[in-house]
């Protein structure tokens, strides 16, 4: 059989290039020091996050998969609320080094979906291969008809991520920005904690969209080009 590219028929692909290094990990530290163990092959053959939205779910297991990829690895990126998804995008995943399953509470309560990753974990385990995964809930609260699905999922460590205080917000534009060769002054850093989302995600997104205003304008940050960005933010 031939040995599937971590593309192979595998229809989401990451939306921007995340690192395990860009995350602030802040009361969080525990949960990425696992990220980055299983992203080696070192870590727990299953880890799971849970928490509200804006904790940095998404960032992690996205991140994950890049820094399994620097390690030589085959890792897939699998957020599971995209529309027209079938639990045969399961099949054979256990070819590849590293799954990350985000939202898999999107699929609760669906027979074929929690059949396929029951097998797929059974097979994923058999094979030696890591799974991350990541919901809203920890795996004794999700919505699941099938006990041994979520006995599975009990199976490795638990993180539940917690946000992240205004302080740590402050330093991830300032730590962000800085490696993008931009200089955020204490005034246009409290004017975005002001006026914008205070999570590490839409931060993150934030910074990127400020930095190609700047290359546009060939200029470092300011208020005013700060305020058209978040006035033209979609």
């Amino acid at each position: 059989m031939t040995q599937p590219s971590p593309q192979l028929h595998l229809p989401v692909a990451l939306t921007r290039e995340p690192t395990l290094t860009e995350y602030l990990p802040g009361p969080n530290a525990e949960a990425v020091a696992a990220i980055a163990a299983l992203s080696g092959t070192a870590g727990e053959p299953l880890v799971f996050l849970h928490g509200a939205s804006g904790t940095g779910k998404t960032h992690l297991l996205q991140a994950a998969c890049l820094e399994a990829s620097a390690h030589r690895l085959q890792a897939h990126y699998l957020p599971l609320k995209t529309p027209g998804l079938t639990p045969s995008l399961l099949d054979d995943l256990e070819q590849l080094d590293l799954i990350a399953i985000d939202d898999i509470d999107a699929v609760t309560r669906d027979g074929d979906w929690e059949q396929a990753l029951f097998d797929l974990y059974n097979r994923l385990r058999e094979r030696g291969r890591q799974l991350l995964v990541a919901a809203r809930q920890p795996p004794e609260r999700l919505t699941l008809d099938r006990a041994d699905l979520r006995s599975r999922l009990q199976w490795g460590p638990c993180y539940r991520l917690l946000a992240l205080t205004d302080r740590d917000c402050e330093q991830l534009l300032s730590t962000s920005a800085a490696q993008r060769g931009l200089r955020l002054g204490p005034a246009l850093v409290r004017y975005i904690m002001h006026y914008h989302a205070r999570d590490p995600e839409s931060l993150l997104a934030l910074i990127e969209r400020i930095d190609a205003a700047s290359l546009r304008e060939q200029r470092q940050p300011t208020i005013p080009m700060v305020r058209r960005v978040l006035h033209d933010a979609p």
